[in-house]
């Protein structure tokens, strides 16, 4: 009984836990090993491009939100120097023929919510 060993009441055998390892060929294991080192790089290539995607989409929709913000700082210093500029003229003539048509109920946040027979919108 030189091999086991009592600790806490309890046989233990001395050397290794679990399973022993399988003798694996090294050629494969390093194939494998490259293998998937390609598929990780193919992974981050892949990713890379979704993300350069995603920041070329959202810096086209800032410099849209931009044209449009100078837009309506143009239209803001026009007005304050008592000028109404034509597009402004237009969307009021366009809204006053709608709610013409259409009636005006305030909704819970307060918005006035605009419907017509097919049509609704939110103001």
């Amino acid at each position: 009984m030189d091999d086991v060993k009592m600790v806490s009441g309890k046989v233990k055998k001395p050397g290794k836990r679990g399973r022993k390892p399988a003798k694996i060929d090294l050629k494969a294991k390093l194939e494998r090993s490259r293998q998937s080192a390609r598929e990780c790089r193919a992974r981050k290539k892949l990713r890379y491009q979704y993300l350069e995607e995603l920041v070329s989409s959202k810096e086209r929709a800032i410099c849209a939100l931009r044209e449009e913000l100078e837009m309506y700082k143009q239209w803001c210093s026009a007005m304050d120097q008592g000028k109404i500029p034509s597009e402004i003229k237009a969307l009021l003539t366009g809204d006053d023929q709608k709610t013409s048509q259409s009636t005006s109920k305030p909704t819970k946040n307060g918005k006035i919510h605009m419907s017509s027979n097919n049509q609704s919108k939110s103001i």
